[in-house]
This record gives C-alpha cells, structure tokens and sequence, in this order.
C-alpha cells in the first residue's frame, strides 16, 4: 500500500496526540517522503485531516533501528513522527518527529 500512499500507523492518533506516518522515499512511482532526510530543525510540516490542518515543526531528524517502536508511543502535546527508509540500509529508518506550532 505504501507504493500508492501514506501509510498511518494504528496505534497512533489521527488529531490528537503523536500522528505517525510512514512512506517511501525513493524507488517507487509516488515517494510522498522523497526529500524527508533534508528536512531540519525548525522547518513547517503541514498535517491535514478531514478539512483541517495543523502546523508542526521539525525537532529531530534522525536514524533509528528498524526494531525500535518508541517513535510511535503517544504524546501530551500534539507532534507529528514521519517514517521512511534509509537508502541501502535495511534495518534502520529514518525519524523526522515535529511539535505542534501553535
């Protein structure tokens, strides 16, 4: 399914909480996360569900063990965590976790 969208992972929130996303970034027709490992430390992720959008930006962009699920624990305050693959190394992901910017 990630070959044609974003995928959300289950045990996330929707709205409210840690958002957790995951996609392809390269290697496949729609690579939605393509220039996710540019992204910095204060940079916009825009998050929209069911007509409204928030505005999150970026705390931490780093590499993770493929094993490691903390990224996807809930949160008090609203974040966002983006997940994608690092190129040629099957058993670590990238995570781009974001905060609220209210």
């Amino acid at each position: 399914m990630l070959d044609k969208f974003i995928g959300h992972f289950e045990e996330s929130g929707h709205w409210i909480g840690n958002v957790c996303l995951a996609a392809h970034n390269r290697g496949y027709e729609n690579n939605y996360f393509a220039e996710a490992k540019k992204l910095k430390k204060g940079d916009k992720i825009i998050y929209c569900y069911k007509g409204s959008c928030r505005e999150y930006l970026v705390e931490k962009n780093d590499i993770i063990q493929d094993t490691d699920l903390s990224c996807l624990e809930d949160t008090e305050e609203n974040t966002i965590t983006l997940i994608t693959c690092v190129e040629n190394e099957e058993n670590y992901r990238r995570r781009i976790k974001a905060i609220e910017n209210k």
